[in-house]
């Protein structure tokens, strides 16, 4: 069995078929599926999948993008439901900063101190963190080995950045998704075989980021499979090893 420990199946783009794209996963070995939050406007729609599918989970987080809209009382709301296994999808992304200097301060302040909050929020419930790092290594780093509990997280996407390996001994994981089939993912290929084994975690992100053979198309969880056969490609290892793997490591960081 695979565990997509990351797809947006609240995303609109499956409002017409979800259960379609569900069975299909699950025809293809996908047996659980952890929403992220990562829009406070569709967490309520992540949580109703989750009570509606057995097999569906959800996380409780607000995206760097959405700063501005997190309320921590919200959240509240959701984090000790039983199906809520982690906090985020929460982290830095430096990616679309203001042009102006002052506004890019106060932007950067803004995320931390959103990321701060969930951090806490997620030590404070005993759960994981689901990380999104982007353009903004040093200062995730920094963060995490300062303030984030035992419960540890998932960087989600990992970009092949290697100096974040070393938060693997503060119990992180490392999503590996459709990057990892693309002809240019050459630094996250070369990076690849230093994570630990026992850090592995296979995540689509649907519906973007679809892999090879099927980029421009909307990403599915089915193509988990796609991307667990590039990993045994690059680490020896077979379907099945690769499979119990990573399927190990989802359940153990998020008590699935």
């Amino acid at each position: 069995m695979i565990v997509d420990t990351h797809c947006h199946l609240d995303d609109i783009r499956y409002n017409d078929d979800l259960e379609e794209v569900i069975q299909r996963a699950v025809v293809q070995g996908v047996g659980k599926f952890i929403i992220p939050g990562a829009d406070p406007e569709s967490l309520e729609r992540a949580v109703e999948i989750a009570e509606k599918y057995e097999e569906v989970y959800f996380a409780a987080g607000v995206h760097p993008y959405d700063a501005k809209e997190y309320d921590r009382c919200y959240l509240e709301k959701f984090v000790e439901h039983p199906k809520c296994v982690a906090v985020g999808e929460c982290g830095l992304d430096y990616y679309r900063l203001p042009e102006k200097e002052d506004e890019i301060a106060a932007e950067k302040v803004l995320q931390k101190e959103v990321f701060l909050d969930q951090i806490l929020l997620a030590k404070k419930v005993k759960k994981p963190l689901i990380v999104h790092i982007r353009e903004s290594s040093q200062d995730s780093l920094d963060m995490l080995d300062e303030y984030a509990g035992e419960e540890g997280g998932v960087l989600h996407c990992y970009n092949a950045n290697e100096s974040l390996l070393k938060l693997a001994q503060k119990h992180f994981y490392y999503g590996i998704g459709g990057v990892l089939t693309f002809k240019n993912a050459r630094k996250l290929i070369n990076v690849f075989p230093k994570i630990p084994h026992d850090r592995l975690l296979i995540e689509t992100d649907a519906p973007y980021l679809t892999p090879h053979p099927h980029r421009g198309k909307r990403n599915e969880p089915s193509y988990c499979t796609l991307i667990a056969d590039k990993m045994c490609e690059l680490s020896g290892l077979s379907r099945t090893e690769m499979e119990t793997l990573t399927t190990g490591n989802a359940n153990r960081l998020f008590g699935l």
